[in-house]
């Protein structure tokens, strides 16, 4: 039995704001026609246990259509491997997509972060029970309780989020604009609490905001040259790297685009790919490839960048709370009795999830140039993936 859509949409697709009609260049709508696909796969001793080869290529086949312009996919685990790519570069001249193409990854830099708080709590440099307040003193009003590292690990802190540009027509027209960390946690504060620490658990961007500050306050250097020493460079990730206010990807990468209606009712594809995401800093602006995530999630999975009590924190949800499936930086996710653990992130024009068994018996890595990538709905395509990878 495969899961239901309905539960990986509401596991892997946080809804943000939905795009509005907007009056600039755009692009043609994708030609229906599929694109060249490439696909791999290793051979297992239980086939019985191997993923679904044909499963996985149908799910990105036909690309790029409506609702995806690119698909870059990599199953692996103990249970055997599938890597599979399909779609174009850009719309323009149409060449098959790059399947070590970098790509905008989103809130999967979640997971970054929280190896990197968690390595420094083992440090002794970083204590998760200590309130935040003591480390960061005035960034909180006093209308906040203490809000343990802990708890903004777990999005159980109660701090509100904070505020953008606004919808898709008022953030295309800032994208080569800096909003900073600072004015995002500013405008969040201002709005006082949403609850009580510890009493609920809301996942919002801006507890990891708030978390890139403390690293940079305790070790006295950015966010993305802890990140990198800490995580990064443990795990190989070789290709992933912040690009801070630089709104290029630096490196092969694959276009995105973002559907938009305009007035007469059609719908056009809007290039997205440059674009300064700062605002997102430790909760969302990363930079990276599928094979560097795959090493991210077997590297942490494994033990080689934390360990023991800290490496617990990850597979911990927070008891007492109902509803609640958040640990530090990732989420639970249960398949016909199979628990993942998942992060999806996604920017406009990207889409990208990391899941894998805690065993790492099945792990899933995809990025997929969606065209709806903060839409209510899972993307189409993403779902297909999904459902071939995870039964």
């Amino acid at each position: 039995m495969r899961p239901r859509p309905s539960i990986l949409a509401a596991s892997f697709v946080l809804a943000l704001t939905a795009a509005g009609p907007l009056a600039a260049p755009a692009s043609a709508a994708p030609a229906p026609a599929a694109s060249a696909s490439t696909a791999s796969a290793r051979p297992v001793t239980d086939p019985g246990t191997a993923p679904d080869a044909v499963a996985l290529q149908a799910a990105i086949s036909g690309l790029p259509d409506a609702d995806a312009t690119a698909a870059l996919v990599r199953v692996g685990g103990s249970d055997g491997s599938w890597r599979g790519s399909a779609g174009v570069r850009d719309l323009v001249s149409g060449r098959a997509a790059d399947p070590d193409a970098r790509f905008r990854a989103g809130s999967t830099t979640k997971v970054v972060t929280a190896a990197a708080v968690l390595k420094l709590a083992a440090q002794g440099r970083i204590d998760l029970g200590t309130p935040v307040q003591r480390y960061l003193p005035g960034l909180l009003t006093s209308r906040f309780e203490p809000i343990t590292v802990r708890q903004l690990l777990n999005h159980t802190s109660g701090v509100q989020a904070g505020d953008g540009w606004g919808d898709f027509e008022d953030q295309y027209a800032h994208r080569f604009d800096t909003l900073t960390p600072e004015q995002v946690v500013a405008s969040a504060v201002a709005k006082g609490p949403e609850f009580r620490p510890g009493r609920q658990q809301h996942y919002l961007n801006i507890n990891y905001t708030v978390l890139g500050m403390l690293i940079e306050k305790v070790t006295g250097h950015s966010y993305a040259d802890e990140a990198t020493r800490l995580v990064l460079r443990p795990a190989g990730m070789r290709d992933t790297y912040f690009p801070g206010t630089d709104p290029r990807i630096r490196g092969p990468h694959n276009h995105g685009y973002q559907a938009v209606e305009q007035a007469d009712g059609t719908t056009e594809f809007v290039d997205v790919t440059d674009w300064n995401q700062a605002d997102r800093f430790a909760a969302g602006d990363m930079i990276s490839t599928t094979a560097d995530l795959e090493q991210l999630v077997t590297s942490l999975f494994r033990g080689r960048i934390v360990h023991g009590p800290q490496l617990r924190e990850m597979f911990t949800v927070p008891a007492g709370i109902e509803g609640a499936s958040y640990s530090a930086g990732l989420q639970r996710f249960v398949v016909d009795g199979r628990t993942y653990w998942v992060k999806s992130g996604s920017r406009y024009g990207y889409s990208a999830v990391i899941a894998a068994t805690r065993d790492l018996s099945r792990t899933l890595v995809y990025s997929v140039g969606a065209t709806d990538a903060k839409g209510e709905e899972m993307n189409a395509v993403a779902q297909r993936i999904a459902l071939a990878a995870l039964k």
